[in-house]
């Protein structure tokens, strides 16, 4: 399946601006990634493109925003890409546990983060039985994070007669809820924000609660690994930096602006509440989270086999990792 053919039309690209760089002794190498998620999670992915991050170590980095994790699973295992910035979810799983040749290789946010909201009338997580829940698709990363908090809650879809509608990213999630679509939806703090600020009630503030969790981070093939290990050292030195840029106070103004753009926000200041959370969101050490991971194993593999026989530690390669802790990078 060619990639272009599975991007829809709003999808859109981030370019890479050159920066000089002593680091640049050839022509970059062209690299591409995919994400399915759109949230303040990805700001280290806008800053490292808007600041030309990745140039600085030698790549040209073409980050495809998709429709959903399935499709960036695919474009992985069939080669079309180099890497996926995603969360532990059904998708991957499934996937590695039919064969694909995908692993785990950093963990950014090693914890569920984010707002559970729901229609004001809604007044606890009890009251979601008979309702319905929006999701970007049914076996995405938003989907895992709904399924994880109704889990955590003792909720249990089938018994409890709850539905998920796949709506497509947050932005659409969030209109879903304003008009009355669905009656509640895990989102990102930004988009949280707004729909309390027009009466949505917040049921959970997921980091607060002790949820294990493999959130944002890397997958590769394992052949790449192999094959091109520099390439992904050079892609994580690159995010690394993107960290830190947003860490320095200093950069505060572009690094909303790049939120705001890359969340497709009407305007700049809606991403302020993304910015505050963005702040504390990042690992200080990126390795991947096995308990996170084994946590997805445990919830999905009660209902497909193939997923339980799945180990945690075996899809995790800190290889690369280990090597940059060595180097002083975290």
């Amino acid at each position: 399946m060619k990639l272009r053919s599975v991007v829809t039309p709003i999808l859109f690209f981030y370019l890479v601006v050159p920066v000089p760089s002593t680091a640049q002794a050839a022509t970059p190498s062209k690299v591409v990634m995919t994400t399915g998620s759109l949230s303040e999670r990805e700001a280290a992915l806008y800053i490292a493109q808007d600041q030309g991050l990745f140039r600085r170590y030698g790549l040209d980095v073409s980050l495809v925003q998709v429709r959903n994790g399935p499709v960036g699973m695919s474009a992985l295992s069939s080669g079309e890409t180099q890497f996926h910035w995603g969360s532990v979810s059904a998708a991957n799983l499934g996937a590695i546990a039919e064969g694909a040749d995908l692993v785990f290789v950093a963990g950014f946010i090693n914890k569920l983060t984010g707002n559970f909201i729901a229609n004001p009338k809604i007044k606890s997580p009890a009251e979601l039985r008979g309702k319905s829940l929006g999701v970007n698709s049914l076996s995405g990363g938003g989907w895992i994070f709904t399924m994880l908090m109704l889990d955590y809650w003792g909720l249990i879809p089938e018994r409890d007669k709850i539905q998920f509608r796949s709506l497509g990213d947050q932005s659409v999630i969030t209109q879903g809820l304003l008009n009355g679509t669905v009656d509640g939806a895990f989102v990102g703090y930004t988009f949280g924000k707004i729909l309390q600020s027009k009466g949505f009630r917040l049921l959970a503030d997921a980091e607060k609660l002790p949820i294990p969790y493999q959130g944002s981070g890397i997958m590769t093939r394992r052949t790449l690994m192999s094959s091109s290990p520099v390439t992904l050292e050079n892609l994580l030195r690159g995010l690394l930096d993107s960290v830190a840029f947003i860490r320095t106070p200093e950069n505060k103004f572009q690094v909303v602006k790049s939120l705001a753009k890359g969340l497709h926000l009407a305007r700049v200041e809606d991403a302020e509440e993304g910015y505050q959370n963005v702040l504390g969101i990042y690992e200080r050490k990126i390795y991947p989270s096995v308990d996170g991971i084994g946590n997805v194993i445990r919830l999905l593999g009660a209902r497909n086999e193939k997923v339980r026989r799945l180990r945690a530690e075996d899809l995790v390669d800190e290889s690369v990792i280990k090597k940059l802790e060595k180097e002083g990078r975290f």
